[in-house]
């Protein structure tokens, strides 16, 4: 098994788009889960890329009920693994120049991620 990269392509009428590479070898997509607040996002499509095997088109449509004023942080997961792949923000309301708090919602989702890594470490060891 290979380890799963994923490359943000765009994001155009309100779906992230990327392209994910790597996996288990047999043709068959990866699973990847999508997160915001810990919670899961339900509109994700993983496609074949015909034009490049072993290669897949990432599709997710950002719900706008999740949409709200200030900054949501969306975290891209590869299933199997519990790795973080990549991650990305949307920002609404009123301008946020030099904010941090995109950077901080990122940070207490990475926090979360250590968390459930230390207590599946924890429970495996014991």
């Amino acid at each position: 098994m290979t380890e799963l990269s994923l490359i943000k392509t765009r994001i155009q009428a309100g779906i992230w788009e990327g392209v994910l590479s790597g996996g288990l070898g047999t043709g068959e997509a990866p699973e990847i889960l999508v997160t915001h607040l810990d919670q899961p996002v339900q509109t994700v499509a993983v496609t074949a890329d015909t034009n490049a095997p072993g290669t897949w088109n990432v599709k997710i449509a950002i719900p706008p009920d999740l949409l709200s004023d200030g900054v949501q942080t969306f975290l891209v997961w590869d299933a199997q693994t519990e790795d973080k792949l990549e991650s990305f923000t949307v920002v609404t309301g009123v301008a946020l120049e030099d904010d941090i708090r995109g950077e901080l919602d990122l940070l207490r989702a990475e926090l979360d991620m250590l968390k459930r890594a230390f207590r599946r470490h924890c429970v495996e060891t014991m």
